[in-house]
């Protein structure tokens, strides 16, 4: 009997003991421990059986995931959906996979990629808005919290390998510093390795790259053939194929963003010349045809209105010859970068048709993170960043300049028409989350070892924040409870898996859209919105949102919002107007914020660790690639540079300080050993210019900026002063000076990185001799 119960005993511990083994990797909780020890402890070796701790494995048969995310693109531009725009490469996934045509994002690039990443809603997850308009609420810090755990810190802590390429649009800038924190890098939510920008965007000639935390520069010159996104591309192949090699049976999670299709549109001549005269018939009618297309192809439903023009968009015909001839070269220019952005995006899908598990691959390609961007303003632009500032563009300058378009002098953007025309058959823009312009964007599916190709559209209604649970149930991944010893927030999207294979698949029952006091709510087909800024005038702010014009509409018998119904349903309206607040309480909406140009200009939190009460900055050789924000406060106030350098010969050169780039910035430097002080207003340069060489040996160059604005005045002008030594050598004088920002380049000392300040030098121009220090004092 006592033999009996021993073997009982044994076998209950045994049973207990796989029931314990069977239950790792438990992945409700990151990260996950190493797997426990199962063999045998003896008091020498030869007693001891050894088994190696495994480290945690994706689930069986777990896809590699390949997220690809442009940026601005419309509805209507891309010829999978119908648009004027060949996208070969784009077709020949949706021809193998599924399309999307009701699929939603929240207007604006940083808010939607927050979404993307998280699968919480912007507001939810800190980025109501943008980085670089950030203001000091917790929905509108852009600080992504810890609670929020991205897919990339989930599917790496699942035994997957996770990479980001292109645009980090989700790490303020203020943090992007040598300083840090890092944490809110992509290395720092979950990324093994990134290699992009942390941007809204950045210039494709002269990008601001860093790879992991390091920033780099680009191998070759513009005129050498560099462009960002061939390099990225290049990049995220050579990865893709080394981990296949090294580890072929681990998956990949790949977020690829490209700078494309956002502003500055830079393409060669090459690209752009198949375009000539294409788009000559106007706005009007590419939308006709374009409507035209998507009936017949079934991307929009039969009975679908094109919604009118309106009357912030001008006729064609109304236009003058020049006006035509500038909107229409613009808009080949974008049309050829995205010409070429399909090839690139097509050389990846090619690379992974090579891979050794290619049909288990999940490919998601969302086609813009907002509608079609009319942030060229109405005559368009060749230097988009002054029309951020608040400033419109001449269509003479447009059109006086019209031979660097594309080029690394320019910084191209359409006009708002192309923008209302690439949103077919929608109202509206980007920026406008009120209105399905700015929110509706296309996505295509593709995974053949469990999609068939259909070739009609699914049409649920889908949201970002579903992109995160689609992925998790298609890996076999739960979304864990706690991230690094963090309760999580739960995920605000649900799985759109049962969609691949289900053409009747619904999706989501409800929705709420916000950005810039742009506001909607959708139910169960039913959708208020009410739009309340104009994109294109970031110096407005209306205020008066009590005043906003709300409309409604019935989705599932109006697919392109063209029935306003608020006027013969006025109880539906309040209805839907008490839901949306309601649901603006719940996901940490308020406060409403209408200011563009104002907020951009508001000061950003310190580099963290850095004196916020100094109004001196001293830098050493080497401080390169500094954000911005994370620079001294240089604008609207007056303020003392002091380089003290150390020469050895007269025809020393080099910059000495650089500030910004092609768009507007400031740079210092010596030309044959003559101090030159640049001053860049938005290609207005204000120059002053020493008359003899620094002498040979210890020297100061110093440069006084006597703000002409009164506290509280931005934009004003100025009066400069150059002196060699404590002598005034050179003085001059501006009406104006940039207000907000220069732009998307960065500070440094010792070298001019990424986008020269001026032509008259070839970037990076660095300095030839010795910087002890350069010390700014602001006023």
């Amino acid at each position: 009997m006592r033999h009996l119960l021993a073997i009982v005993f044994l076998t209950f511990i045994q049973v207990l003991g796989s029931a314990q083994e069977s239950d790792w990797p438990d992945r409700s909780r990151l990260p996950i421990e190493l797997s426990p020890f199962e063999g045998e402890l003896g008091n020498t070796y030869k007693q001891s059986q050894p088994d190696w701790p495994q480290p945690v494995k994706a689930p069986e048969d777990a896809p590699n995931v390949i997220v690809i995310l442009l940026d601005d693109v419309g509805f209507g531009q891309t010829s999978t959906f119908g648009g004027l725009i060949p996208t070969p490469n784009l077709d020949k996934l949706a021809s193998e996979g599924l399309k999307f045509n009701r699929f939603h994002t929240t207007a604006i690039c940083g808010p939607s990629r927050a979404a993307l990443l998280t699968g919480r809603n912007h507001h939810e997850c800190g980025n109501g808005f943008l980085m670089e308009w950030a203001t000091g609420y917790p929905n509108y810090s852009t600080m992504l919290p810890k609670t929020t755990a991205t897919i990339g810190e989930v599917l790496k802590g699942n035994g997957y390998n996770t990479w980001w390429y292109g645009k980090n649009h989700n790490t303020p800038d203020w943090e992007t510093t040598v300083a840090g924190p890092f944490d809110r890098w992509p290395t720092g939510m979950g990324f093994e390795y990134f290699y992009g920008f942390n941007a809204g965007e950045t210039h494709q000639y002269y990008p601001v790259i860093f790879e992991n935390t390091t920033p780099v520069e680009p191998d070759k010159t513009p005129e050498e053939g560099y462009h960002f996104m061939s390099d990225m591309t290049d990049k995220a192949i050579a990865r893709m194929k080394f981990s296949k090699s090294v580890a072929p049976e681990k998956p990949f999670f790949m977020y690829f963003a490209p700078g494309a299709m956002h502003a500055p549109h830079h393409v060669t001549a090459e690209w752009r010349e198949p375009f000539k005269g294409k788009f000559d018939m106007g706005w009007e009618k590419y939308r006709e045809l374009v409507y035209q297309n998507q009936l017949e192809m079934g991307i929009i439903p039969d009975g679908t209105e094109l919604t009118p023009r309106p009357d912030w968009v001008p006729a064609w015909d109304s236009l003058n010859d020049e006006q035509k001839k500038v909107y229409a070269a613009l808009f080949e220019n974008f049309a050829g970068y995205f010409a070429f952005t399909d090839h690139e995006v097509g050389r990846l899908l090619d690379a992974v048709k090579d891979l050794p598990d290619a049909k288990n691959t999940l490919v998601m390609y969302i086609v813009g993170d907002n509608g079609a961007s009319s942030e060229g303003g109405p005559d368009g632009t060749l230097n988009e960043i002054k029309n951020l500032n608040g400033l419109p563009t001449e269509l003479d300058d447009v059109l006086k300049n019209l031979d660097k378009l594309g080029g690394p002098e320019s910084e191209p953007h359409y006009p708002v028409g192309w923008a209302w025309a690439g949103n077919t058959p929608f109202q509206w823009v980007k920026q406008v989350a009120s209105h399905l312009g700015g929110t509706r964007n296309p996505m295509v599916v593709s995974w053949p070892a469990k999609i068939e190709h259909d070739s009609k559209p699914r049409d649920a209604f889908l949201h970002l924040v579903d992109v995160v649970p689609t992925i998790l149930d298609a890996a076999g991944v739960p979304m864990p409870e706690s991230v690094n010893g963090v309760d999580q927030e739960p995920l605000a999207g649900k799985s759109f898996l049962d969609s691949f294979n289900n053409p009747d698949f619904e999706g989501r029952s409800e929705q709420y859209f916000e950005v810039l006091s742009n506001r909607s709510i959708y139910e169960e087909g039913w959708k208020a919105n009410a739009q309340h800024t104009r994109p294109w005038r970031q110096d407005l702010a209306p205020g008066n949102w009590d005043k906003d014009q709300w409309e409604l509409y019935n989705l599932e018998k109006d697919f392109s919002e063209a029935n306003d119904l608020a006027s013969k349903m006025p109880e539906k309206l309040a209805e839907m107007k008490r839901k949306f607040d309601a649901a603006a309480e719940k996901h940490d909406v308020y406060p409403l914020d209408d200011r563009g140009a104002a907020r951009l200009a508001t000061p950003k939190p310190p580099v963290p660790g850095a004196d916020e009460d100094s109004s001196t900055y001293t830098y050493y050789p080497g401080a390169t690639r500094i954000a911005e924000p994370a620079a001294p406060p240089m604008k609207n106030r007056s303020w003392t540079l002091t380089a003290n350098i150390k020469t050895k010969e007269e025809s020393t050169e080099g910059v000495i300080m650089g500030f910004g780039g092609v768009a507007a910035g400031i740079t210092l430097y010596l030309d044959k050993g003559v101090p030159v002080f640049d001053y860049n207003f938005f290609e207005e340069h204000t120059v002053l210019k020493g008359q003899s060489p620094v002498p040979v040996g210890d020297a100061t160059i110093e440069v006084d900026f006597d703000y002409q604005g009164a506290e509280g005045e931005v934009g004003k002008g100025a009066k400069i002063a150059l002196k060699i030594n404590g002598e005034t050598v050179a003085m001059g004088e501006m009406e104006a000076t940039v207000a907000a920002r220069f732009g998307i380049d960065t500070f440094g000392i010792g070298e001019d990185s990424g986008q020269p300040v001026t032509d008259a030098y070839q970037a990076p121009f660095k300095f030839s001799a010795q910087i002890e220090t350069v010390v700014i004092e602001l006023e």
